[in-house]
């Protein structure tokens, strides 16, 4: 049962405007209206009419009176495309140049100065507000889609610049191990660290020292909230917590909703239309036998890695869900000229959609394996499914994701940087046939210890009832200190 208004404590949640920000960060504002807070949830019009046109939020959290979305301008014309991997530029300067000031006088609004308990910002957001405004009179708490061990890589990118180990002056100097990135010695390359970190001149890189100067700010925020557990990443949390203590981790977030709401559950928080045939699909085939391939939501492709796909998860003899959103390939999809053999084997072995209901899709005992993207919530989602990795990483923190899959947890293969055929082919066989038994175990001990970490007495349990009291007691005692100077 809510709380009354007037008692409950309020927190306002900000997230980036993106597939895998939004999703996440609806799961924790679900996890805290459960918990009797009272939540706003800002994120921009452009995706709020996305979100309420393709999922169920509004129907959902109708069933939490006080809990209410509030919009924001994100300054870009309606026929912008909002594409990270493309627009990153204009769409910060817009950021920057609309939505910032709307912000800081959204926050001066009486609605929110006088009854606002904190602010849970995105860190990608971290920009939003100066380290040395005054005028935020509630404690700022930080949220990092990110998993550990890539904001772990991105903090220790200053040393990295300093010591000149980000300078690239070859293929041959992508394999060169780092050993400056504490807790990670003789494992990351150069070819693993985060795309825009092979930049031709890291010190006056743009978009490289706006991503590092975001994730710092991040540490310097009241608290750090992670979509985490202590048994898959605590040493590296432990690095972290050098530099910012109060740290939250408290994932995986979407089977702790689970656990919270003691059963299971589909928040369905998508941009895009779900098509959910590919379930039916799935129930008429045999256990295991599916390789289940998606990109996420920023991954762009060409033809040509296009096509090396579809020949790769046709020559394995394989069968495959593959998810294709609209916008998954550069140019027109209607140039490219598809050969008979993949569209008849396509007709009897595979299945292709514009988007899934992934967690349901990642637990279906039809699927034997995951070619994915490595985004963090991806990778979390195929943990706690249990399912072996193929990885293919694009970008931000995906490379260093897919080394930890690979090399650190035992998950399955990493083939960043590479994409043909019969590269393709043999690592869906490696997982699916050849080397099934040995990622299988792994995933099924490491699925346990998420599923732990959810359940009373687990680490992310634990730490998000903390998180809820923390907020409780803030609730009447608000301090104009929002930050670790």
């Amino acid at each position: 049962m809510e709380e009354p208004q007037s008692t409950s404590p309020h927190v306002l949640l900000f997230p980036a405007p993106a597939q895998g920000h939004l999703n996440v960060m609806l799961k924790l504002a679900e996890l805290l209206s459960l918990s009797s807070i009272r939540v706003t949830f800002l994120t921009t019009e452009h995706s709020y009419r996305q979100l309420t046109l393709h999922s169920d939020v509004l129907p959902r959290f109708s069933l939490f009176p006080s809990f209410q979305f509030r919009t924001i301008s994100d300054g870009l014309p309606l026929s912008h495309p909002r594409t990270f991997s493309h627009h990153l530029p204009e769409m910060l300067h817009s950021f920057v140049s609309v939505t910032k000031p709307l912000f800081r006088d959204m926050l001066l609004s009486p609605h929110f100065s006088s009854d606002l308990t904190c602010l849970i910002l995105d860190g990608f957001f971290s920009y939003l507000l100066d380290i040395d405004d005054d005028f935020v009179k509630v404690p700022v708490f930080c949220f990092r889609t990110f998993g550990a061990c890539s904001t772990w890589t991105i903090l220790s990118i200053p040393n990295l610049i300093k010591q000149e180990q980000l300078t690239i002056k070859g293929e041959d100097d992508m394999d060169r191990i780092l050993d400056n990135v504490p807790g990670m010695e003789n494992l990351l390359r150069r070819r693993d660290l985060p795309g825009f970190c092979r930049a031709t001149d890291p010190n006056n890189d743009p978009i490289l020292q706006f991503i590092m100067s975001t994730f710092i700010r991040s540490t310097k925020f009241s608290a750090l909230i992670m979509n985490t557990f202590e048994d898959l990443e605590g040493p590296i949390l432990s690095n972290i917590r050098t530099l910012c203590p109060n740290l939250y981790s408290i994932g995986p977030l979407h089977a702790l909703l689970k656990t919270k709401l003691n059963h299971e559950t589909e928040s369905l928080n998508n941009l895009w239309e779900v098509d959910r045939s590919c379930l039916t699909w799935l129930d008429n085939q045999a256990a295991g036998s599916v390789i289940y391939v998606s990109f996420g939501s920023i991954t762009v492709m060409g033809n040509r890695e296009l096509l090396e796909f579809w020949h790769g998860l046709f020559n394995s003899g394989r069968r495959f869900l593959w998810v294709i959103r609209p916008d998954l390939v550069k140019g027109k999809n209607g140039e490219i000229e598809i050969p008979a053999e993949l569209e008849e084997g396509t007709k009897q072995r595979g299945y292709m959609v514009g988007w899934t209901p992934q967690e349901k899709v990642l637990c279906h005992e039809a699927v034997g394996g995951f070619l994915t993207h490595s985004g963090w919530n991806s990778t979390l989602e195929s943990i706690v499914a249990g399912k072996p990795m193929i990885c293919w990483p694009y970008g931000f923190d995906q490379q260093v994701n897919s080394r930890f899959v690979s090399n650190v947890w035992n998950l399955g293969l990493d083939m960043k940087d590479l994409c043909d055929r019969e590269t393709v082919a043999k690592m869906v066989n490696d997982v699916m046939v050849n080397r099934k038994e040995e990622f299988v175990r792994s995933a099924t001990e490491i699925a346990n210890l998420a599923r732990q970490s959810v359940n009373p007495g687990g680490s992310s349990y634990a730490n998000f009832d903390r998180l809820v009291e923390d907020i409780r007691n803030l609730s009447g005692q608000k301090t104009s200190v929002i930050v670790n100077k």
